[in-house]
């Protein structure tokens, strides 16, 4: 594990989203951990996010040409990455937003930033069903731009309906890579290195080998 992830793993759990405990998830299944991103809610917060998002793309190697915020969640994190890649790794690429309703005056339409074209990186929090990003990757095509990939902060890596996650359907529908700044694996070796709780290893361990998937 890079030391980047072990920090944003720290800093998730220091803000209360990571937790552990008994979680009744709305697929129905008890999970031993709970993630809620929405937790991140100061200044501070969000430019860390910069940084480990950032981090994320460019150890990804992966090429693109601008970057797309999916409305809502999304606007604030490709904002912030868009200015941590300049600041942080010389990397000055333009950025766009969705809005949920176009805007019949002004400049209307419902792109906010750059137009979308070329390759296009979407920032996003999570893929839970990945609703969301298809509908964020849709936008994408429909404005003639290529998806060029999706970077989240939490890859779960469980299994949905079938024998894949909801993070592997996308990829193999879209033939991209959804990037991550971590993984349940991460999660598993933080527990092991840091936490002396062995019921704790034991049950997420276990949510993971009956619900997880392989990479």
């Amino acid at each position: 594990m890079k030391d980047y992830q072990n920090e944003f793993l720290n800093f998730a759990i220091d803000n209360n989203v990571l937790s552990f405990g008994e979680f009744t998830l709305k697929s129905g299944r008890l999970s031993p951990y709970f993630f809620n991103f929405g937790l991140f809610q100061t200044g501070s917060a969000l430019a860390r996010l910069g940084d480990y998002y950032a981090q994320a793309i460019v150890d990804s190697g992966l090429k693109f040409d601008m970057l797309f915020g999916p409305a809502y969640k999304g606007i604030p994190l490709v904002s912030v990455v868009a200015a941590t890649l300049y600041e942080k790794h010389g990397i000055d690429l333009p950025y766009a937003y969705n809005r949920k309703e176009a805007k019949a005056h002004g400049e209307g339409g419902t792109i906010v930033g750059a137009p979308l074209q070329g390759r296009v990186l979407i920032v996003d929090d999570v893929i839970s069903a990945g609703t969301a990003c298809r509908e964020a990757a849709d936008i994408v095509a429909a404005n003639g731009a290529e998806l060029a990939g999706i970077a989240i902060s939490l890859d779960r890596q469980e299994r949905g309906t079938g024998t894949k996650s909801a993070v592997q359907e996308f990829e193999d529908s879209y033939g991209i890579k959804v990037l991550h700044i971590i993984a349940l694996q991460e999660v598993v070796k933080h527990i092991e290195a840091t936490a002396n709780d062995a019921d704790l290893l034991a049950r997420v361990t276990e949510y993971r080998n009956t619900y997880g998937v392989t990479d």
